[in-house]
């Protein structure tokens, strides 16, 4: 396999399973923050992987977003 397709199939599964965690809590701001938390693990793995965004910069991008979607999800 080359490169870029495993570095795709990795970032895949990192967005999907990001987004299947943010949920995680029972109020708005634990939703958030534990989107917000994953999304930043997440992204800083993406930037180091695909080198197109640092590691800080991953980091900040997939924590804005994991906050945003975990702060629009309702518990159930």
């Amino acid at each position: 396999m080359t490169k870029t397709l495993v570095g795709f199939r990795a970032a895949s599964s990192l967005i999907a399973l990001s987004l299947l965690l943010s949920a995680c809590g029972n109020t708005w701001g634990q939703r958030a923050v534990t989107g917000g938390g994953i999304g930043a693990a997440s992204g800083a793995v993406l930037g180091a992987m695909t080198g197109g965004v640092s590691v800080l910069g991953g980091a900040l991008i997939g924590g804005a977003i994991g906050a945003g979607v975990g702060a629009a999800t309702t518990p159930r």
